[in-house]
């Protein structure tokens, strides 16, 4: 099985983050790689890693970094796939880091989920694979009517909750 998702991250200190993702990809049947390749530390290998990831079947790379935050942007430079930007949060609450990924130049688009925001990021990747993939498409359906569902059953509950000067 090769993978369809590339989830890399800066550092491993990221995989808390990163995580998510992974996990949201496994439930989800999609196979995936996981990485830490840094965009300062070991640049010859994410130029490696982004000039031959589509040969190697990915479809979608999800890139999570902090502070400078290079690594989505190094690798969009570097392929005609989708990257999906996970800014980490870090030394400006992750401010720094998202505002490197979503001011690329022309040409060099990063989506860009929010600060730690990696189960997005997955969510996204889903859906773009979706595009060309019935059973992930069916996948998303029954994942986003979980999440209205599971409202639902929150907003029941809330009503349960007892207030001395709650107007019903």
């Amino acid at each position: 099985m090769k993978p369809l998702v590339s989830i890399i991250m800066g550092s491993v200190s990221d995989y808390e983050v990163m995580e998510k993702a992974a996990n949201l990809l496994d439930t989800n049947d999609i196979p995936f790689e996981i990485n830490a390749l840094s965009a300062h530390r070991t640049a010859d290998k994410v130029m490696q890693f982004a000039q031959n990831a589509e040969k190697r079947g990915i479809k979608v790379i999800i890139a999570g970094a902090g502070m400078a935050a290079a690594l989505p942007g190094v690798i969009a430079a570097e392929t005609t796939l989708p990257v999906i930007g996970v800014p980490i949060k870090g030394t400006f609450d992750g401010l720094d880091s998202m505002l490197s990924m979503i001011q690329m130049p022309p040409g060099i688009p990063v989506a860009t989920v929010a600060v730690n925001g990696s189960l997005n990021a997955a969510i996204l990747a889903m859906e773009i694979l979706s595009l060309t993939d019935e059973t992930i498409k069916e996948k998303m359906k029954i994942y986003k009517s979980s999440l209205k569902d599971k409202i639902i059953k929150a907003n029941e509950e809330l009503k349960t909750k007892q207030f001395k000067n709650r107007v019903q």
